[in-house]
């Protein structure tokens, strides 16, 4: 398969980074396949992307004829027998069972030459590709939060990942507008491993009652930072980023550097997930 013969993109998973995804690939476009079994994870989606390109055409990043051609490229589905496409982008939580779960049946319906694409954040993409038949397909493909405007995908080969693969699912991401970086099937890659610290380290000051969180951000954001440790876990999903954590633990054999944080696991027990439920860290009204 060329770049060329890439027409159809599924993102399986209406998620905050699945949602972004099939953004990204509609904009750039592909045919755009956006599946998840909740529908009314799909009808948000449809809402976002109304309005994330609404809010492109006011400033001026797209025209109103190139707004309606990306919206009509998306079709939203909760079938999983229609998900069937060039390039299969998996952006579901991150658990191994479920990802093998959902992506088995998946990839039997599609044919030899369709790619498998992880968006994992640090699940290796070797043991995503064990549970799989086609092992030489399987890659990671790494966005960002939020998808539509953060540049930077990592692309990691797994140990039986076929490297003209990986090229292609590099040249990929290129295509769409993406700077991509090639990574090795170490835990975390390599955004997630060097920030981890960024998040695990603030979590430690506060629980030792350092600083509060929003000292602890305006710290941060006054040597440099866009965004304070807490308000990204909020803007990611404090969930998300506490599996990922908890991935990255167990990965590196328990090491206490990558020890989970029990304040971040109190907020994922209330149910405390960030700017998604409207309180994390941080209050959002919700309009």
């Amino acid at each position: 398969m060329n770049l060329s013969d890439i027409q159809h993109i599924a993102v399986i998973g209406a998620g905050v980074m699945g949602r972004g995804i099939a953004l990204v690939a509609a904009r750039s476009g592909y045919s755009t396949l956006l599946f998840d079994i909740n529908t009314e994870m799909l009808d948000t989606s449809r809402q976002y992307a109304e309005s994330f390109f609404s809010k492109s055409v006011t400033r001026g990043k797209m025209t109103e004829e190139e707004k309606a051609q990306a919206i009509s490229r998306i079709q939203y589905i909760s079938d999983p027998a229609k998900v069937i496409a060039d390039v299969i982008i998996e952006a579901v939580p991150e658990r191994l069972d479920l990802k093998h779960k959902v992506l088995a049946p998946i990839e039997a319906q599609n044919g030899p030459k369709t790619i498998i694409a992880s968006n994992t954040s640090t699940i290796p993409i070797t043991k995503i590709a064990a549970g799989l038949t086609r092992p030489a397909q399987v890659v990671g493909m790494h966005f960002f939060n939020p998808a539509p405007i953060m540049k930077l995908v990592e692309v990691i080969s797994g140990e039986m990942t076929d490297p003209k693969v990986a090229q292609l699912i590099y040249d990929l991401a290129v295509e769409m507008g993406k700077k991509a970086v090639s990574a090795k099937d170490e835990p975390g890659f390599i955004v997630n491993r060097v920030a981890r610290q960024f998040y695990v380290e603030s979590l430690k000051v506060l629980e030792e009652q350092v600083a509060d969180h929003e000292t602890i951000d305006r710290l941060m954001r006054n040597h440099g930072f866009r965004m304070g440790p807490f308000q990204l876990m909020d803007l990611i999903g404090i969930e998300t980023n506490h599996e990922v954590t908890k991935s990255m633990y167990e990965a590196f054999f328990f090491d206490e550097k990558f020890r989970p944080s029990r304040i971040q696991q109190k907020k994922v027990d209330a149910g405390q997930f960030g700017r998604k439920t409207g309180k994390g860290f941080y209050e959002y009204p919700q309009s």
